[in-house]
């Protein structure tokens, strides 16, 4: 199954824990895990807090200060920056599903990162039911 994601800024952490929790609820699984898998080699997919906005944003604004954007990079499509940035995020997470909600922490979202938007992005959900 895949959900469809639209980012507006260059980089940004789009909250898709709804759309990932309705796909479980469409999916039937009650018990399991879900892997939830960028498809793009500049969006990466990272959990963390979302009860306060500033953690989102703090992420992003170090991550562009450790990997600017104009660095002497040599690939010439001028984007290396998105591209180390989903090495370090990583393209996906597996998340445990839980009579049928996933398992997350109390202040946990399940974040797409754009890091060379904005785009209409694709995320893969692969389940896994409980045997």
């Amino acid at each position: 199954m895949k959900i469809d994601v639209e980012t507006d800024s260059r980089t940004q952490f789009v909250d898709i824990t709804s759309k990932v929790q309705k796909a479980v609820n469409d999916s039937g699984i009650t018990n399991g895990i879900v892997h939830v898998f960028s498809m793009h080699t500049t969006g990466a997919i990272t959990i963390n807090e979302n009860a306060d906005p500033a953690v989102p944003s703090d992420i992003l604004n170090t991550i562009n200060r450790v990997i600017p954007w104009d660095d002497n990079f040599r690939h010439l499509e001028g984007n290396s920056a998105a591209h180390i940035k989903v090495s370090l995020f990583g393209p996906s997470e597996t998340i445990p599903i839980n009579r049928g909600r996933l398992v997350l922490g109390t202040w946990q979202s399940v974040f797409f990162c754009e890091f060379d938007g904005p785009r209409n992005r694709k995320v893969h959900l692969t389940f896994l039911p409980a045997s």
